[in-house]
């Protein structure tokens, strides 16, 4: 039987269901009843590998993680961030190897579920197959919306674009609000995730914080103008899909 600890685990994953669509009594329990297995890790570490076979997902409980490629010189481009409540190789119950690495961006714990679980979860209440599915929907509404960015948008379009992404995102799980909040990504990693040198990216984030849009310190973002750090970077946040109760 799930332990109390179980259902403390499991109510990160539920916060952030809840962020899409509302959850029925009955699928609040059934997640709740998942056997979970906590790991803490610390910054920098890979969670999976590219190339491994696993039996189990990963549920980010506290701290930050992200999806990467590294190519055969070393180079690293960020595929994703990933905060509280998301799963990030869900994918993994049905492609048979991971085709990308994920790892810790701070010190991180994580809860993993087994592949045998969440199938008979999923297979029992059809409703919440469907919630999983539409959430890894929502990662590739994510993903159009990082290519364009990538292709198409200036310097200071993706910063802004990401920064308004990540707070949304921690806003609808209650880990942000009033217009601040934790952003433990370095000056390196935007420029791997943003296809930018950490030179360039110096100077974006000095040029907004001489134009009064954004303060960052002690590893938090604050936002000092939403609505004018939205027209720099064209950001319209359907994309995310959030439920207005909960963003």
């Amino acid at each position: 039987m799930p332990s109390a600890l179980d259902r403390q685990v499991t109510s990160a994953l539920i916060r952030k269901l809840e962020s899409i669509t509302a959850l029925s009594e009955v699928e609040r329990e059934a997640i709740q009843s998942l056997p979970v297995r906590t790991q803490v890790f610390g910054a920098h570490q890979d969670i999976v590998r590219d190339g491994d076979t696993s039996s189990q997902c990963c549920l980010i409980l506290d701290g930050w993680a992200c999806r990467y490629k590294l190519l055969n010189q070393g180079k690293r481009q960020i595929l994703s961030f990933h905060v509280p409540g998301d799963i990030p190789d869900l994918q993994g119950l049905h492609l048979p190897s991971m085709d990308h690495s994920l790892a810790t961006m701070k010190h991180t714990t994580v809860a993993f579920i087994s592949h045998e679980s969440l199938r008979a979860l999923t297979a029992r209440l059809p409703d919440l197959a469907a919630l999983l599915w539409r959430d890894t929907l929502i990662d590739a509404a994510i993903f159009r919306a990082w290519m364009t960015g990538l292709g198409r948008r200036s310097a200071d379009e993706r910063i802004a674009h990401l920064f308004c992404e990540m707070y949304l995102k921690l806003q609808a799980v209650g880990l942000a609000g009033d217009y601040r909040c934790p952003m433990p990504i370095t000056q390196m990693d935007l420029a791997d995730a943003l296809g930018l040198t950490p030179v360039h990216i110096n100077r974006v984030l000095m040029g907004l914080r001489s134009r009064a849009l954004i303060t960052l310190r002690s590893r938090t973002l604050v936002i000092e103008a939403w609505e004018e750090l939205m027209e720099v970077a064209e950001f319209d946040p359907r994309y995310l899909h959030l439920d207005r109760r909960a963003a």
